[in-house]
């Protein structure tokens, strides 16, 4: 019983706080950037429409390819409120616990005849990273957390008519994680009383090391409709595709009491990149002036549980119960000049985990505020520019550790978002 009880809290790291919303990714160009996204299944401005709606494509007369890449500095910090008799509130205060990044981003469109086009596209739709101190006292529920999925997505377009295309896409995706948890201060504090020792176990031991990768097919699928000159509706699915992270599992804990003692075992973790679809409109007022709008929802009602297996045992099995998220922009464009486009935009992204928060990923509902701006270098060439400033609200929450300390925190996150593009016809 203690060595299943042991295994469990190894395996607690496992749990849905490394999967909430802040796990997808939307940052596929600096031009949508600079309008918080919004219109971007419906706006054809250059190759990076692969990424959120391929029957774009077919409004392109010529060969494009766009190179893009977003920098995105995250501020998010944890106030501890309190702690089990063991720990303290202060000892779980936290600060920069999300890493700076870089997501970059590549697309090629080439039109094949008047009805027909190709694309294909390089980039990521989920990703995250955190980190913690090796000796963090709740080390259990938070450590590091890292995860990369890489889209290769090569996609193809019909124009039915003038006003009405679809389109499709099939996409390879690779995926690769790395999960660390520590023994913190609640499994000492928990054998000190059970054997009267430590059994060497200090607090930052690993409880978890588990480092996997897979690769998996996907499909998305899109149409546009041309209401009228300068008025398009487009919508755009990308399917729930399903991952497999099998690599190696280990620990520092004690053979005594069930642990690995550094040693490494077959690991695995299931877990499903959940569905999403977009509905946007882009529509020109007159000259200079241009109004978008997006609804993205995102399927995340299909994570209700995620399991941890070692040699073919199940070793952690937790049901979450997420629920469906939206998220909601609207944006619009300024023609200064022949040579300058000017963005602007606002969303609010709407986090699935109001009920599950977690210290790995303290999610929350979130305002983007973003600008931009497009410059044309000249006939076949031009550059985006994008920035975005995103408001976290402010949670409070508890987490308990599988040997039944709870831990109250108040989270706050906020980012920058800084991107960059060039785009070239041929």
């Amino acid at each position: 019983m203690l060595k299943k009880t042991l295994i469990a809290v190894s395996c607690a790291a496992l749990s849905i706080d490394t999967f909430a919303a802040a796990f997808q990714l939307a940052e596929h160009s600096a031009s949508g950037l600079g309008r918080s996204f919004a219109g971007d299944a419906a706006i054809a401005e250059n190759a990076g429409v692969i990424a959120r709606n391929p029957a774009l494509m077919s409004q392109f007369a010529h060969t494009q390819i766009s190179v893009a890449a977003t920098y995105v500095e995250p501020d998010v910090s944890l106030t501890g409120l309190s702690a089990p008799a063991y720990s303290s509130a202060a000892a779980i205060n936290a600060d920069s616990i999300a890493p700076s990044a870089l997501v970059p981003a590549a697309y090629f469109v080439m039109p094949i005849d008047d009805k027909l086009a190709f694309g294909l596209g390089l980039f990521s739709n989920f990703g995250l990273a955190t980190e913690f101190a090796d000796n963090y006292a709740a080390g259990q529920l938070a450590g590091k957390t890292e995860i990369t999925t890489v889209n290769l997505n090569a996609a193809l377009s019909y124009k039915v008519n003038a006003q009405f295309t679809i389109a499709a896409g099939v996409s390879y995706i690779y995926a690769d994680a790395q999960i660390t948890r520590h023994a913190g201060a609640g499994l000492p504090t928990y054998l000190q009383v059970t054997f009267g020792s430590t059994l060497g176990v200090s607090n930052s031991d690993e409880a978890v090391n588990l480092e996997g990768d897979d690769n998996a097919y996907g499909w998305n699928a899109g149409l546009t409709y041309d209401v009228a000159p300068g008025h398009r509706l487009g919508l755009h699915y990308r399917a729930a595709t399903d991952i497999t992270f099998k690599g190696t599992y280990s620990n520092q804990l004690p053979v005594v009491i069930g642990g690995l003692a550094g040693n490494s075992a077959p690991g695995t973790v299931e877990l499903e990149l959940p569905a999403t679809a977009e509905f946007s409109g882009t529509h020109q007022l007159n000259d200079t002036v241009t109004f978008h709008y997006s609804m993205m929802w995102t399927q995340w009602s299909s994570f209700q549980s995620l399991e941890a297996y070692t040699d073919d045992t199940q070793v952690f099995a937790k049901e979450e119960g997420f629920t469906n998220a939206m998220r909601y922009a609207i944006g619009a464009d300024y023609q200064l000049n022949q040579d300058i486009k000017l963005r602007a935009g606002i969303a609010y992204d709407k986090s699935p985990a109001d009920q599950h928060m977690s210290i790995s990923i303290p999610d929350t509902n979130r305002l983007w505020l973003s600008v931009g701006a497009n410059y044309r270098l000249a006939d076949d060439s031009s550059i985006d520019v994008g920035m975005a400033y995103l408001k976290g609200e402010k949670q409070t929450f508890t987490e308990t550790d599988k040997l039944g300390g709870a831990w109250e925190f108040e989270s706050q996150g906020n980012a920058l978002l800084l991107s960059a593009q060039y785009n070239i016809s041929f």
